[in-house]
């Protein structure tokens, strides 16, 4: 029977003495985890054992003997290491030997009880597995999540081998903590045998984490308290609050620092993974947001990103009566000439709109001029084609309508655009996230587009609706509301005839209503897009493991998704000897594994049920989802 040892390498060039580490019967393997040096009390060995059982639950014991013979060969060496196998018993016995000036060593496992049958062997073929121990301890072995059939039984037996030794190892770190500065009474050699891996900044940052994660915990508590007040609860405020990708990210953070500040202690290291990850993708997050933060208030900034988002029309004498009488209607002053120190917002709106036309240029079309001769261009034959020209009249004249209400909204919300944005670039204090989250205010400026595909998506579901249950008509079919099927229906005459002038009405009026449908649908998919865009950037920074794709670029062994064994030089009579390497998780892995929950709260739609919604008229994103009332 052959028997799997494995062996540290930091041991090879140890001085001689005892095996120190743990029998794994269901593997026939036995894993060496340190070895004790002469002189030594037996009595005390026993002890230490002991101790370091009762701390980490590993049964820790004496598997045999280590000779390293850096001298000649001393025969009393050999035969007192042999004798100390009647003081430490152990089935079966090690023997591993080191020979001066060669590569190949001698290994021998010994039973010490009397043979069971004539046939059964007193020594046993030993196979010499060389292994890491640092790497080893500190890595986390991620077994294959699929294989096929006939590889899952083999893989699940070596697992379970590879498994029972990286955890004999890494639950045996009392037996780690002394090293050859110790005043001890007994001298091991281990991965920290030459002094123990520790750093002053590190045990300062634990020391001091306790009380502000106290602390941090506290306040966070307050502000959870806070916000699942009833005022927050109440129907407008519940309803924007729901609506608001601000508020989704700010409830988010509170989630995250929640999370991380957390007093109790992780249970296991997933969850230990999971809170790294968590507290450098927010530090990450934090440190992008304050270099968008200075970059923003650099240079006026603020002021070229509300000229650029606030692209109105030429100003012209309507547009400034309409502001004029709004200030006038704020402040009482009906019939008086404002004075520049009562209205300092109207300097204000002309030094905009004079600093509008420098920065954006004379050349260059204004969005609702474009929008205009867009309208203009679909009231009369766009592309050829003949349109309804009174339904074409009336839609045209609704919608310019709208540009002009449009219009006189932003001129009154044009002055306070740049103060808006400069409060609202102080989010950012919060993190990247937070502030591409403000996107909110993309919406509001877009609204006249999003009324456009609602009025035209209503238009044009109504004429199919119409058109669909004409042809049922006519087809002697009926929508079952009950049992929502087809069923069949006899009609009269007069029932024939009306559908058939109704048919034939709604069939000549489809085309202007669909072109008019088409455009502004496009318009409303762009607008969507780009938000889409922002959406997707925050879920990727807000999921990416960023702690565990750093561990697996700067220490590939700490994510190992199994080993691999190279076989060293071989000798005839010698027993076989491999190194274990570890294999690092492949980066897909990485991110598939230790993922982060994201906000994201938008409904998902396929592209077979977007193109439905889009032929039928049904409103998208993210206003209608599945299973919400129809009108």
């Amino acid at each position: 029977m052959v028997l799997k040892a494995f062996f540290p390498t930091c041991c090879a060039s140890a001085d001689s003495g005892l095996l120190v580490g743990r029998w794994v019967p269901e593997q026939n393997s036995a894993v060496v985890l340190a070895v004790v040096h002469f002189p030594f009390i037996p009595i005390q060995v026993k002890e230490l054992l002991a101790q370091v059982q009762q701390a980490s639950g590993v049964g820790v014991a004496v598997l045999g003997t280590w000779c390293h013979r850096r001298q000649e060969p001393e025969e009393s060496l050999g035969h007192f290491l042999e004798g100390l196998g009647a003081i430490f018993s152990h089935e079966p016995w090690l023997q591993l030997c080191r020979e001066r000036g060669s590569k190949f060593w001698s290994c021998k496992a010994t039973h010490r009880q009397v043979p069971t049958s004539p046939s059964a062997p007193g020594e046993d073929q030993v196979m010499l597995i060389f292994y890491d121990q640092r790497k080893v301890l500190l890595s986390q072995l991620h077994p294959p999540t699929a294989l096929p059939d006939h590889q899952a039984g083999d893989a699940t037996a070596s697992t379970r081998g590879l498994a029972a030794v990286f955890d004999t190892v890494a639950r045996s770190e009392a037996l780690f903590r002394s090293d050859r500065f110790d005043e001890g009474l007994v001298r091991l050699s281990h991965w920290q045998s030459e002094g123990v891996e520790a750093s002053i900044l590190v045990e300062l940052a634990k020391q001091a984490s306790g009380p502000v994660c106290l602390l941090m915990a506290y306040l966070l508590s307050l502000i959870s308290a806070a916000s699942t007040c009833r005022v927050f609860k109440l129907w407008p405020l519940s309803f924007i609050c729901s609506k608001l990708s601000t508020c989704e990210q700010l409830r988010h953070r509170l989630e995250q620092l929640t999370f991380i500040f957390s007093t109790q202690k992780a249970e296991n290291a997933s969850q230990l993974m999971r809170k790294a990850n968590t507290l450098v993708s927010v530090l990450l997050d934090v440190a992008l947001g304050l270099t968008l933060l200075s970059w923003l208030h650099g240079k006026d900034r603020i002021g070229q990103l509300a000229d650029a988002l606030v692209p109105v029309a030429d100003p012209s004498s309507a547009s400034s009566v309409v502001v004029y009488w709004a200030y006038c209607g704020q402040t009482g002053l009906c019939g008086q000439e404002p004075s520049q120190a009562e209205c300092p917002w109207l300097l204000r709106v002309a030094q905009l709109r004079g600093r509008r036309k420098e920065s954006l240029g004379a050349g260059k079309e204004w969005v609702a001029e474009e929008l205009q001769h867009l309208l203009q261009w679909l009231m009369g034959a766009p592309a050829g084609l003949k349109m309804n020209r009174a339904l074409d009249q009336v839609l045209g004249r609704f919608f310019l309508y709208h540009i002009h209400l449009w219009i006189s909204y932003i001129h009154l919300m044009s002055p306070f655009i740049e103060r808006i944005l400069w409060h609202m670039g102080l989010s950012a204090c919060l993190g990247l996230t937070v502030a591409l989250s403000i996107s909110d205010i993309i919406a509001l400026l877009t609204f006249h587009i999003y009324c456009f595909y609602v009025y035209g998506a209503r238009l044009y579901c109504l004429k199919i609706c119409g058109l669909s249950s004409l042809w049922r008509l006519f087809r002697g079919k009926k929508w079952n509301v009950l049992r929502q099927r087809v069923d069949s229906c006899s009609y009269d005459l007069d029932q024939l005839f009306i559908g058939t002038l109704l048919f034939t009405i709604l069939v000549f009026l489809l085309p202007t209503t669909a072109l008019y449908y088409l455009v502004f649908t496009l318009l409303r998919l762009l607008v969507v897009t780009v938000q889409g865009l922002i959406h997707l950037l925050v879920d990727l920074i807000n999921s990416l493991p960023l702690y565990a794709l750093g561990l697996r670029l700067c220490r590939p062994y700490r994510l190992s998704a199994g080993v691999k064994f190279q076989v060293l030089e071989h000798e005839a009579g010698r027993p076989l000897r491999l190194l274990m390497q570890i294999n690092p998780l492949p980066y897909n892995r990485v991110v598939h594994t230790y993922r982060l929950p994201s906000c994201g709260c938008h409904p998902k739609h396929s592209w077979g049920s977007l193109c439905r919604k889009l032929f039928f008229g049904e409103l998208i994103y993210p206003w209608r989802q599945r299973g919400d009332k129809q009108d």
